[in-house]
């Protein structure tokens, strides 16, 4: 059982780079691990650090007016190789929410399956939210699942989001596809007692 998803508010990180690919979210060295523990500490990490293993004070990720659970990436997010590493190392760092007009199919069900939700908007929507960032770094967004809607709390303005039913359901029970089953067990049981021999 995950985390379930509620609505959330929150500042969120600027990335304004358009086809950011699944190797700079985490480096093909870093994928030898087999479960998700410590990615979060890998993610863009030939951004995050130097050669010499020091800390880039011009990345985002670094720079201690950002906060946030919410990351909001340029157009084509997520783009290249499937490796789910990927959306592990999102969730690892603490993101609930990427924000882009457009993802890679492959992230977007891998993030997804790992319990972050992928925010397709506008690419004019995407443009304020990262013009009320520059004006003020601790700027909010508000992201609710139920009603499929995210709000730039700096303009008032708000757009609706597409998500697949099966897993906005996940999501919001905190459910993996296992435990989506196992919610269904007594209607599973009912159906099987009501027509034996199927």
């Amino acid at each position: 059982m995950k985390q379930k998803f509620t609505t959330i508010t929150s500042s969120y990180y600027p990335l304004p780079i358009e086809n950011v690919d699944t190797d700079q979210i985490i480096p093909a060295r870093f994928l030898k691990a087999t479960d998700k523990e410590g990615f979060g500490d890998n993610l863009f990490f030939d951004w995050r650090y130097t050669k010499s293993g020091e800390k880039n004070p011009e990345f985002v990720l670094n720079n201690d007016k950002y906060t946030g659970e919410v990351l909001v990436a340029g157009k084509n997010f997520g783009s290249g190789s499937s490796r789910e590493h990927a959306a592990w190392a999102v969730a690892g760092f603490g993101f609930r929410v990427v924000v882009s007009s457009f993802f890679a199919d492959i992230f977007k069900n891998n993030a997804l399956n790992n319990g972050v939700l992928p925010v397709v908007v506008s690419e004019d929507f995407l443009a304020e939210i990262f013009e009320s960032n520059k004006k003020d770094p601790k700027n909010t967004v508000t992201v609710d699942l139920e009603t499929q809607t995210i709000t730039n709390n700096g303009t008032g303005k708000k757009e609706n989001f597409d998500i697949n039913s099966y897993k906005k359901n996940c999501l919001l029970n905190g459910y993996d596809d296992i435990d989506y089953l196992l919610s269904k067990k007594e209607e599973i049981v009912g159906y099987e007692t009501q027509h034996p021999g199927l």
